[in-house]
């Protein structure tokens, strides 16, 4: 994938903070997925506004089976990365 240097101005106690958490794959690896992050947000944020207008507001029902969903999707992505680190570490050692 093609690449371009830009220049951001970010405030200095945020910019310490990412630094310090992106140390590993680095300050670049690290905005992209946020910058990447935001615009998926905005991308759904317009599709939910569409689907309101379309369809009405979303119920509270709707909103807690589907917070309940997220949950469980969560719970399994989390069950992933601890069996990931799991075969991780009997690799390593």
């Amino acid at each position: 994938m093609a690449t371009k240097k830009v220049t951001v101005t970010i405030p200095e106690e945020l910019l310490d903070e990412i630094r310090a958490d992106a140390a590993e794959r680095g300050l670049s690896a690290y905005v992209a997925d946020a910058l990447r992050f935001k615009r998926d947000r905005d991308r759904l944020l317009e599709l939910v506004n569409w689907l309101e207008e379309e369809y009405g507001p979303v119920t509270d029902d709707e909103r807690a089976a589907a917070m309940e969903e997220m949950d469980e999707l969560d719970a399994e992505h989390e069950r992933r990365r601890a069996d990931r680190k799991r075969n991780n570490a009997g690799e390593a050692a």
